[in-house]
């Protein structure tokens, strides 16, 4: 039994996942390292004060009345008060000599640490009694030959009532600090990705009769912007073959309309009466030359899917452009002859492309240039290479082409006028552009009426 595959996280729980754990570090490190300063610095302070009070009992004993000073000082701390000292004096036979009242029930000397001739001084160490922390310190002190032990020990109950208290406030800022960054970061988050929002909703709204809806890059992050340019730039895309493609419908769609009409009228004439053998026999040469245009139609946009799908198997060799054009004149000549056209050749030059798609662009051209071109005219065929680009130049004598309708005569079925579509189907063009296109070359026409067109062809030459 196949487990149903969990839905991936959105961006935005990520982002806000991410920022709130990134803040929650930061501020426990910054709160932590507070911590440990703050507890050091006072921990550092109060053994500075344990010495300074060692160092005073080891002064006082120094001193010419010696351990009666230590005793009276401490004879003057009554029994009961809270102190923040206490202080034993014992001596060479480990005897008391002299100590804080009370504290001998509360800190007896086996409870200090011990030391020896190599080590007369221990550094503090603590020890709990009760719920209360003491931090004790034992030192060897030698006068006149006499060795004094001194035992001190600082009430540090305050002290650790304190950390505790500093701990629990440091917690508490670092979970209002973690909760602050969260709500930071949905917010953050929510007003980053607002644009993605309003880009869902603006393509929400594109159909087949909204393509010319834009996402509007005002006010947008530099960082989305071109991803907003992208999705426009795709919808300009979409509208513009949208619109080609509903225009390609139309056309081929009246382009058949015509000869399936001319032969369903013809043939519902013929039976309407009987015919003689002669009459059926030009209905049915009618039908063959109306089922001829129609394979042509379909012949040719069979070629231009073939050339737009096949930008990836272009058979791309280096060949010699003139040998190729004399080889498509020489076709074309028997038909030139019966018209009194004149095909003249020029040039040299090499291409890199598709031969066979190379051959048939420039045989469009000269069919075109031989169905509109008067008797006693010529066609003049030239290949040069210029740098970078071959080219192949067709140019006729014929009628030409007015400069209003020279931008759309490489548009499929577009026909200039009804002199020029008297025969095709207004594809030659359109197919010569299609295999332009898959070459990376361009094509460009020039043309006046009554003086004749030329057609010009760019092929890349290989890198």
């Amino acid at each position: 039994m196949s487990s149903k595959p969990s839905e991936p996280r959105s961006i935005a729980s990520q982002l806000v996942v991410l920022f709130t754990l990134a803040a929650a570090f930061l501020l426990s490190c910054g709160l932590g390292a507070l911590y440990w300063i703050v507890v050091r610095h006072a921990f550092e302070e109060d053994n500075e004060v344990l010495s300074d009070k060692v160092a005073a009992v080891r002064a006082d004993l120094s001193a010419p009345e010696g351990i009666n000073v230590v005793t009276e000082e401490l004879k003057n701390a009554r029994t009961g008060d809270r102190a923040a000292y206490w202080v034993r004096v014992l001596g060479s036979t480990d005897r008391t000599l002299a100590e804080t009242p009370g504290m001998s029930s509360l800190l007896p000397p086996s409870v200090f640490p011990a030391i020896s001739p190599k080590i007369p001084s221990q550094e503090p160490n603590d020890f709990r009694a009760g719920n209360r922390l003491f931090s004790l310190m034992t030192n060897a002190h030698d006068v006149a030959g006499e060795r004094y032990t001194i035992q001190v020990a600082q009430d540090r109950t305050e002290d650790e009532q304190f950390m505790k208290q500093f701990a629990v406030l440091l917690a508490a800022v670092l979970a209002l600090g973690v909760a602050a960054s969260a709500i930071i970061a949905v917010t953050v988050t929510k007003r980053g990705l607002r644009p993605l929002g309003e880009m869902t909703r603006a393509l929400k709204r594109v159909g087949p009769k909204q393509l010319h809806q834009r996402v509007s890059t005002v006010g947008w992050p530099r960082e989305l912007q071109p991803l907003a340019i992208a999705f426009d730039d795709m919808l300009h895309r979409l509208e513009d073959s949208f619109v080609r493609l509903s225009q390609f419908s139309a056309d081929i769609a009246h382009e058949l309309r015509t000869p399936i009409g001319n032969i369903r009228g013809e043939a519902e004439v013929a039976l309407t009466r009987l015919r003689s053998a002669e009459e059926y026999r030009e209905v049915i040469e009618s039908t063959i030359a109306e089922c001829q245009h129609l394979g042509q139609i379909v012949d040719n946009l069979l070629f231009l899917a073939r050339t737009e799908a096949a930008e990836g198997n272009l058979q791309r060799t280096s060949f010699d452009g003139r040998a190729v054009v004399e080889r498509i004149a020489a076709f074309h000549e028997p038909i030139a002859e019966d018209q009194k056209l004149t095909i003249v050749r020029a040039g040299e030059a090499r291409f890199s492309a598709d031969e066979m798609l190379f051959s048939r662009a420039v045989s469009n051209l000269i069919e075109n240039a031989t169905h509109h071109t008067p008797a006693g005219g010529s066609i003049e065929i030239t290949v040069v290479s210029r740098g970078a680009q071959s080219e192949v130049l067709v140019k006729d004598t014929g009628t030409g082409i007015a400069a209003e309708h020279l931008p759309r005569v490489f548009d499929r079925f577009y026909r200039a006028d009804s002199s020029r579509s008297s025969e095709g189907v207004g594809l030659g063009l359109a197919l010569v552009k299609s295999i332009m296109e898959l070459h990376g070359g361009s094509a460009r026409i020039e043309s006046e009426p009554g003086q004749g067109t030329g057609v010009t062809l760019s092929f890349p030459n290989a890198g």
